[in-house]
């Protein structure tokens, strides 16, 4: 990757060679190692390590701090191509993911999942910056929309052969962490070596940017960031340790899920287009109340195993509007300021990330159901702050209390 390459003149390259093809390749390429590491994760620290819900807490606590420190990729692209980075991240999350059954105890386990999350926060750190600078503001929520649905494609494809394979082959935790970490590093790899640094029209601000104009920005990100570790965390943590789900069983429940992702994205990111960012998260939020509710129902009122699988799905599908929030930001934000604000917004999502997972792990112990209620009143909290995004958000009409006190520019 030694050549640059003007962005402007991108459209005379190989299809194959280009920017959106590449963003395509990664967005695949990704979804491998980490979703495989996330569908055994909770069999395997369960079966080998012996973990229970304070456990897992700690374990999510400690993959979530590199993303509250994700703030270093500004000092990082001083000195590296922001393209480069993120494909040097992908390659660390691929190693570290082929590595993680070599390490079957709690102090093995957390040094490793550290370095894989080192690794995945960085890539998607950059990797968002890059989707927002390369893509057009017009064409940006359809193609995150099909960016999401290749990723699911790829993940699917790697969940149908753990089912087919798993119990028929008797496979080992280490094997399948080897196979897809593996491919996901070999895949970054030939990005590196492939494809030329692409230079964006507008050269990134290389220091940190906090700017009072993009406050429900990233209000909005703390706000998704708490939330979605609940969901993270505990969701699947309950199919196995409350419905006693095997391996093959959380995987094909992770395939259902990818399939309806796979047919709902590309829909999703059309709603945020024709729908607008505002009505798209209030729709999302109030979804997010009602399902967080009925995963305290399933504890409270011993609710079936078939709603909780259902509800898994439908949480997979609102959690894909999400995308929302990136196009709101593209629409208000100054070029210059993506890569930096992507960082920071980054390390915004996981400030409570890094507490949230051990301190609900400990109330779990006490009352699982009031872990979800906690994670439905946030979710409340994110319907409130939507209500404030404006209809036409744009520099200058960041929120809708802009009509009344213009925010600052700084």
């Amino acid at each position: 990757m030694r050549e640059q390459f003007p962005l402007g003149l991108a459209h005379t390259l190989p299809f194959w060679r280009r920017p959106v093809t590449l963003l395509f390749l990664m967005a695949a390429a990704m979804p491998v190692a980490f979703a495989t590491w996330s569908a055994l994760l909770n069999n395997f620290v369960i079966e080998v390590a012996g973990f229970d819900g304070s456990d897992i807490g700690w374990l999510h606590t400690v993959r979530e701090i590199p993303g509250f420190l994700a703030i270093g990729v500004i000092a990082l692209i001083i000195f590296m191509h922001e393209q480069v980075l993120g494909l040097v991240s992908l390659v660390l999350l691929g190693v570290a993911t082929a590595l993680t059954a070599q390490f079957p105890s709690l102090g093995g386990i957390l040094t490793i999942t550290m370095l894989s999350s080192i690794g995945f926060h960085y890539y998607e750190t950059v990797n968002q910056s890059l989707q927002l600078q390369w893509l057009d503001k017009l064409r940006a929520p359809q193609m995150l929309g099909w960016l999401m649905a290749a990723g699911s494609g790829a993940t699917l494809i790697a969940y149908a052969l753990i089912v087919l394979t798993w119990r028929a082959f008797d496979l080992s935790y280490n094997l399948v962490y080897l196979v897809s970490g593996g491919f996901t590093a070999l895949v970054a790899v030939f990005c590196l070596v492939a494809y030329p640094r692409f230079e964006a029209p507008n050269p990134q601000i290389k220091k940190m940017v906090l700017r009072r104009r993009y406050w429900l920005y990233y209000a909005l990100q703390f706000m998704a960031g708490a939330r979605r570790q609940i969901f993270v965390v505990f969701a699947g943590f309950m199919m196995v340790e409350k419905f006693g789900f095997e391996v093959h069983e959380v995987t094909t429940l992770f395939m259902i899920n990818l399939v309806v992702n796979m047919v709902f994205a590309p829909l999703m990111g059309r709603a945020v287009f024709k729908f607008g960012e505002r009505n798209t998260l209030v729709f999302e939020y109030i979804g997010l109340v009602l399902i967080f509710l009925a995963y305290g129902g399933i504890y409270s009122f011993g609710w079936g195993v078939l709603l909780a699988a259902t509800l898994y799905v439908f949480d997979h599908i609102l959690f894909s509007l999400a995308l929302a929030i990136k196009t709101y930001f593209q629409k208000i934000a100054d070029p210059v300021d993506i890569a930096p604000t992507a960082a920071v917004a980054f390390t915004i999502n996981h400030i409570a990330a890094v507490f949230l997972p051990a301190l609900l792990g400990y109330l779990w112990l006490v009352s699982p159901a009031a872990v979800f209620f906690v994670a439905a009143g946030m979710a409340c909290v994110s319907f409130t702050l939507a209500l404030m995004i404006p209809r036409h958000p744009e520099p200058g009409n960041e929120t809708i209390l802009a009509r009344f006190a213009p925010a600052p520019a700084e």
